[in-house]
């Protein structure tokens, strides 16, 4: 049996027994950021230990990758190797100019990869700097949609992967690998889990975060298979495996105790949102959801925002006001440089279908690609400004009030023409 290692989260070595040298853990991410704050407790405890780690990025700039680990990035033990600026970045002056400012002083190791979109070239990169260095090293993969994209194909990703696996762990590292579930087929994700040591599943469920053990070789974790809870604030993880949800019924109640403030009675709510009374009292009774039209009439019906909706109103150990300063960012990594910005919603209630996104897109700003690569219907609704999207070679004019729906592929560019902001609420669904 080879040694046992942490996380460097004392409650999730517990959960799934730590990890072993050797091992390849898949993370699955629901919402494009929820790894974040696991990861980089594994580079903490990992550089505490002057133990080397190689960071592999696909997604993230040099610079939002440096911004992101903060502190961690002034380790002689981090090796960053640089697949995002000749890749995703595609040598932009603005990335390569970022790279060449970097100090000679600077203490960790920084390799780029001029040729990312040739596997062959990634792999020889960091294999030839993993002779170098001694003891179990810590490899963080970000991400396996990131080479997706890159490579062309889900077939060049398994080849790559089922070859590197099996490697690295004869090699005596620990790799985390991180992948966004909705851009990938369930044949890729059976082909990983099988080779993986660890596979876990995070998610966003009715606005609370939970991960789940999906395997752990040659442990037996007492909670394989059953969602537990967790809350994060900055890189502390707390978990609750007791908690329940009761999203659906908050969410009825909340609509119930509205509508009865607005004197209406369930068939006058009924008239207003084009929907019938005994869908209400459904809706109410935490029988059904409402759907996202319905949502957004019933707020206006209502005379409130409709994150109002999924606000409890009270603060108690699962359940909490979001407010706009706690909201998750979001990286994306497509348009990083772009000034668009992007938060993660945390407080939706619709059967888990639906991962709300707000993004802000400045004005005089064309962006040359989409913000999320997901397999499975979009939803946009544009709050303020205006917008022109490409879709299928062609273009779209988008008013403020307007709804978009993408239900194959995603659209190709984006621009906000205008003077002014435009903000568009992005729902990704499945």
């Amino acid at each position: 049996m080879k040694d046992r290692v942490t996380t460097g989260i004392d409650a999730l070595d517990t959960l799934i027994g730590g990890l072993f040298v050797g091992d390849n853990v898949i993370w699955y991410d629901d919402a494009g950021s929820l790894a974040d704050v696991f990861y980089l407790n594994l580079i903490r405890s990992s550089l505490q230990q002057d133990t080397p780690l190689i960071y592999v990025s696909f997604d993230r700039s040099l610079k939002n990758l440096i911004e992101k680990l903060g502190p961690l990035a002034q380790s002689s033990s981090l090796t960053i190797i640089d697949c995002f600026t000749y890749g995703k970045g595609n040598g932009a002056d603005i990335f390569v100019d970022y790279q060449q400012q970097i100090p000679e002083t600077w203490p960790g190791t920084l390799l780029t990869v001029e040729r990312p979109d040739r596997m062959e070239d990634v792999a020889a990169t960091f294999y030839e700097h993993h002779r170098s260095l001694n003891g179990t090293v810590r490899f963080v993969f970000e991400s396996l949609t990131g080479m997706q994209a890159l490579w062309g194909g889900e077939e060049q990703l398994v080849s790559f992967y089922v070859r590197t696996c099996p490697r690295l762990y004869d090699l005596n590292t620990i790799a985390y690998w991180l992948i966004e579930k909705q851009a990938h087929s369930g044949k890729l994700r059976a082909q990983i889990n099988q080779i993986a040591q660890v596979v876990i599943d995070l998610a966003v469920r009715r606005g609370k975060t939970s991960l789940e053990i999906i395997k752990a070789e040659n442990r037996a974790p007492d909670r394989r298979n059953k969602p537990i809870p967790y809350f994060s604030k900055d890189t502390t993880i707390r978990f609750n495996p007791d908690a329940q949800s009761t999203g659906k019924t908050d969410l009825g109640s909340r609509i119930k105790s509205m509508r009865t403030q607005a004197n209406l009675s369930q068939t006058d709510l009924a008239k207003r949102v084009g929907v019938t009374p005994s869908s209400i009292s459904q809706i109410e009774s935490g029988l059904i959801y409402p759907s996202l039209p319905a949502l957004f009439r019933m707020a206006e019906v209502l005379s409130v925002d409709m994150g109002a909706l999924f606000q409890s109103g009270h603060d108690d150990v699962s359940s909490v006001v979001y407010r706009k300063a706690e909201l998750q960012a979001l990286t994306l990594p497509e348009i990083a440089d772009s000034g668009t910005t992007c938060w993660r919603m945390p407080r939706i209630e619709a059967e888990s279908r639906h991962t709300p996104n707000l993004i802000d897109i400045p004005p005089r700003t064309k962006l040359p690609a989409h913000f999320f690569q997901h397999k499975g219907d979009e939803i946009g609704y544009l709050i303020a400004g205006e917008l022109r999207l490409t879709y299928r070679e062609r273009e779209y004019e988008v008013a403020a009030g307007d709804f978009i729906y993408i239900n194959e592929g995603w659209p190709s560019a984006w621009e906000n023409a205008g003077k002014e902001p435009a903000r568009l609420l992005w729902l990704v669904t499945g």
